[in-house]
């Protein structure tokens, strides 16, 4: 959820594997007790998970949707008057754990760590860095761990991670879910494997391996959508000038380009990939033996290039040249993306009941759970530990 509300967000924190953050210190607005070098790691892993949440912005359907992580732990622009007075407030920061679970999704997650740890692209001073904030930035921190460990574990058809399963399957019994107007609506669903489903059409959400494969390119179209329409258009035609995604680490122009970087990780079937895996949806339609198919790849890939140099061209930062001209050319090329990704879309859905077809959706779909969905979210998981640990590590 990519907009500002006043939700409130039941987060229950597991404990399990993690020391607490705070001490037996009574928690005040004095300076934090620690060195420059602590805090500008922690930055620095920031900017790492913040990557690797933003490459998994193509497949936000799942778990990220049904258990609400997504609004949980992206929610932006930052609350920063609620922020900024809950920082100041000692009676709200007595008890973080309980504080957290009741928390409006505007001050957690990434946005709610950035706010405290940066200021106009840079590291804050250690100096400015109070108690009260370190022991918030800690809380919300291990509570990011858990949500996105949730992530991993609910898409692992594997169950390769014994650790993280409990973690997803206590998260999930004990989280509340949120609507897009901010609002708790009970219990969430149990405990469910996505991967599992993906992989074995007529077994979750999708009924043949089609499905689940042109599923792939909705995610992706989702997000383009998103990133042109709203993280950069809103605040370029001046409808909410606003609304800008990071400002506080001036990020913005590297969340926009690493989104269509998952979009490309989710259509060449790999991670990291300059070319389409063979197992990928795009190698496939390349190599189908359609010469309409073979066309609408290309171009999807010919697009997709234009639109991540197009991005990585925009002015920076994005925070204080929202207006700039460059961001036009970038929507533009965002919109020919997302029309070359529906015209492929629709070609595709002509095959419904092509039982070769469907064998290779087959196919299409275990290489993009194992390569892409599950090993980013490993990837993002073990970031987000390694950030609440070095957040842990700016006090002395």
């Amino acid at each position: 959820m990519k907009n500002l509300m006043k939700m409130a967000a039941i987060a229950a924190v597991v404990t399990a594997g993690f020391a607490s953050c705070s001490s037996d210190d009574e928690v005040n607005n004095s300076v934090v007790s620690g060195t420059q070098a602590a805090l500008d790691q922690a930055c620095a892993d920031w900017k790492v998970a913040r990557a690797n949440w933003e490459n998994t912005e193509a497949f936000l359907f799942g778990a990220a949707d049904v258990y609400s992580i997504d609004p949980h732990t992206d929610t932006w622009p930052v609350a920063a008057n609620d922020l900024a007075e809950v920082l100041r407030d000692e009676k709200a920061m007595s008890n973080l754990d309980n504080f957290i679970k009741t928390a409006n999704a505007g001050i957690l997650g990434y946005h709610g760590l950035e706010y405290v740890l940066f200021r106009q692209g840079q590291p804050r001073q250690i100096d400015q860095i109070t108690n009260l904030e370190y022991n918030y930035i800690c809380a919300v921190a291990k509570d990011l761990y858990y949500a996105t460990s949730t992530l991993e574990a609910a898409w692992d058809s594997k169950e390769s991670n014994a650790e993280r399963q409990k973690i997803a399957k206590e998260y999930v019994a004990t989280h509340l879910s949120i609507n897009d107007d901010g609002d708790q609506q009970g219990k969430l669903a149990g405990f469910q494997n996505f991967g599992k489903a993906f992989k074995n059409p007529g077994t979750g959400d999708w009924e043949t391996a089609l499905d689940a494969t042109r599923e792939i390119i909705s995610g992706c179209r989702d997000i383009i959508g998103e990133v042109g329409d709203s993280k950069i258009g809103l605040p370029y035609t001046g409808e909410d000038a606003t609304y800008i995604e990071s400002p506080y680490a001036y990020n913005s122009i590297v969340d926009f380009y690493d989104n269509i970087v998952s979009c490309k990780n989710a259509l060449y079937g790999q991670i990291n990939a300059t070319t389409p895996n063979e197992k990928s949806l795009i190698y496939f339609c390349q190599n189908a033996g359609n010469a309409k198919l073979a066309a609408q790849a290309n171009n999807v890939v010919s697009k997709l290039d234009n639109a991540l140099a197009k991005i990585q061209a925009m002015k920076a930062p994005f925070a204080l040249y929202f207006s700039d001209a460059s961001c036009k050319v970038a929507i533009d090329a965002l919109g020919e993306l997302d029309d070359a990704l529906g015209e492929l879309d629709e070609s595709l859905a002509g095959y419904a009941g092509n039982k070769t077809v469907e064998g290779q959706c087959q196919v299409i779909n275990e290489n993009y759970v194992d390569n892409v969905v599950v090993a980013t979210y490993r990837m993002l998981a073990d970031n987000a530990q390694k950030l609440y640990d070095s957040i842990v590590k700016i006090k002395n």
